[in-house]
């Protein structure tokens, strides 16, 4: 098995895995169940999606794309928490 993607957290982990499926591409969540062990600390590194070693190179790209979009998300999320320019010359 391939480690294609190791997951902030189980929300990501299972974004990307469930993308990979719908490309046809066989894909688990490992590391799922050790998150509550750790309690509040971050998943990183507990928590991966795997892929067959004969898809692995078909899966890259799936995971590319699902990340690309997590990471703009995430921007917009931090744009939208900072509200809106209230420095900035007001409206005319």
């Amino acid at each position: 098995m391939h480690t294609a993607y190791r997951a902030e957290s189980l929300i990501d982990a299972h974004l990307v895995k469930d993308a990979l499926e719908r490309a046809g591409i066989p894909a688990f969540v490992t590391g799922e169940y050790l998150t509550g062990g750790v309690g509040q600390l971050p998943a990183i590194d507990y928590v991966a999606v795997m892929v067959p070693e004969a898809a692995r190179e078909e899966a890259a790209p799936v995971v590319a794309e699902v990340e690309r979009a997590l990471v703009a998300s995430r921007a917009e999320a931090v744009a939208w928490e900072a509200g809106p320019d209230l420095d900035g010359p007001l409206p005319a």
